[in-house]
């Protein structure tokens, strides 16, 4: 049992060691980092006045909290979400950002792909908690019924109908970030020297790019589908831009990225997808709300 006259001190310093895996929860269940704090936040000031005497276990008290913060908040996301302008992207990780330690996002890995974040919009909330508590996180069905408030065989059975979705959705291969690295270079390049049939030659048949400028930037308000398209969308805004630009490779959620400057401005970034050695879906983020101070 813990004590109740734990200094303030004590208190912060419980809650900082169990921060990385709290934040690798809810920036998972959210897919924003602004959101994943906000829910950390609100549990530090929960954390902060609550009886310690009577929290026996502080991983599995935060872990819930922190998990049950995150249903609620998903609420609201999907209102913001359904009302969002054009496709919505999870706000990037960058390796060596505030969060891109891997022990702070228990390994970065492919589910933190952006593909992988958005496989996981198909889930409802309490799917995605279970689901999530019980693949990248290790933990039994009883500690999960325990956390979202479900019998030990309801977690089995909604963890069941969880990966059921995800499989056949189409769940993303593996990434080998130092070939996809490599891909998403020889990519940029042949947009920097126009090179159409180059950049058709690296793209899937099946190839979509998705753009999230949020109302607040320009980008595509739909999906560019195709490899031909995709290359003179990609072209158009080269020539918008201007002999200015320039690419920056970057690990962006676990996976091959770039970061992209205009006039030595961050004006988007970009992440990718590969399937059989061909760029198979595009992820460029625009909205300045998402893009990482670099």
């Amino acid at each position: 049992m813990m004590s109740t006259d734990l200094s303030d001190d004590d208190r912060a310093a419980e809650f900082e060691r169990h921060r990385p895996r709290l934040f690798g929860i809810a920036y998972r269940m959210l897919g924003t980092v602004s959101e994943a704090e906000d829910v950390l936040q609100d549990a530090w000031i929960r954390w902060h006045a609550v009886d310690h005497a009577e929290v026996s276990n502080v991983s599995a008290y935060l872990v819930r909290l922190v998990t049950r913060l995150c249903l609620d908040a998903l609420g609201t996301a999907y209102h913001r979400r359904t009302e969002y302008i054009g496709p919505w992207l999870p706000e990037p990780v960058l390796a060596d950002g505030p969060y891109g330690d891997p022990s702070a996002l228990q390994d970065l890995s492919d589910d933190l792909s952006f593909a992988f974040l958005l496989l996981l919009e198909r889930l409802s909330p309490v799917e995605r908690a279970v689901f999530l508590l019980r693949e990248p996180f290790g933990y039994s069905y009883k500690e999960i019924g325990e956390i979202v408030g479900k019998s030990e065989a309801a977690c089995r059975q909604i963890e069941r109908r969880a990966r059921q979705k995800l499989d056949e959705a189409g769940r993303p291969e593996p990434a080998d970030p130092h070939a996809h690295g490599r891909l998403l270079r020889s990519f940029l390049q042949a947009t920097r020297d126009g090179d159409v049939q180059g950049m058709v030659d690296l793209l899937a048949r099946d190839a979509v790019l998705y753009s999230d400028g949020g109302g607040k930037a320009n980008a595509a308000r739909k999906p560019v589908v195709g490899p031909e398209m995709i290359s003179r969308f990609l072209l158009g805004l080269t020539r918008l831009a201007g002999p200015g630009w320039e690419d920056r490779p970057a690990v962006v959620n676990g996976g091959a990225g770039a970061l992209i400057f205009l006039e030595g401005e961050l004006r988007d970034l970009m992440a990718v997808e590969v399937e059989a050695g061909k760029i198979k879906r595009i992820f460029i983020v625009v909205n300045p709300d998402k893009l990482p101070k670099v």
